[in-house]
């Protein structure tokens, strides 16, 4: 077993997210991903068959999240803040600080 920073490995030059699988199990799976300004495409929404629980660890976001009873909220992340997004909701990330890496812990199950 070995030991591993969260927070260390990420590229000086990040020109798209990454998105690194830590853990893969049969019904979990646990992702790093960083961003540095990238966001969701005009019009591209995520509708997964998995829950996702989601933390941001470093850095901030803004995610886009639709209501059941149509329209949608903003929901503002900041350092150490996390959300349980129940599958098949559609979501997007409107908004990651350009300034600053964000690093999310995603998981899925």
């Amino acid at each position: 077993m070995n030991a591993h920073d969260i927070l260390e490995g990420i590229p000086a030059l990040l020109p798209a997210e990454i998105s690194e699988s830590l853990v893969t199990a049969s019904h979990v799976r646990i992702e790093r991903i960083v961003s540095r300004g990238q966001c969701s495409p005009p019009g591209f929404w995520y509708e997964q068959v998995e829950n996702e629980w989601v933390m941001v660890i470093k850095g901030e976001a803004e995610l886009r999240v639709e209501n059941v009873d149509g329209g949608d909220k903003t929901v503002r992340l900041t350092e150490g803040m996390y959300v349980d997004i129940p599958a098949g909701v559609r979501h997007r990330v409107d908004w990651t600080s350009p300034d600053t890496d964000t690093v999310w812990l995603a998981v899925f199950y």
